[in-house]
């Protein structure tokens, strides 16, 4: 999750394509020209082959801040985690 964080700030499309999982990836990506403020994990769980990551990302978009919270899946595959997908966690 740190380094698909990482990838972002960087905009480094190619490396988040090639971690993304082929089955969910999307055909291409466009990376906005986001500020990136820094990432909370708030929970990580791994049971054999999948994981689940949850995590606020901060970010700034036309001087406003603004948060992402995310639930995200990750497959492990060869020796190597895929992110599968994500989902916006439920209110309280």
């Amino acid at each position: 999750m740190r380094s698909r964080y990482s990838a972002y700030v960087l905009r480094m499309g190619d490396y988040l394509m090639a971690t993304w999982h082929p089955a969910t990836a999307p055909g291409e990506l466009e990376l906005w020209p986001l500020k990136w403020l820094g990432l909370e994990v708030r929970h990580a769980e791994q049971s054999s082959d999948a994981g689940v990551v949850e995590f606020v990302a901060r970010f700034r978009e036309h001087g406003r801040a603004q948060r992402l919270h995310e639930i995200s899946r990750f497959v492990r595959e060869g020796g190597r985690w895929y992110y599968i997908d994500g989902q916006m966690p439920k209110a309280d």
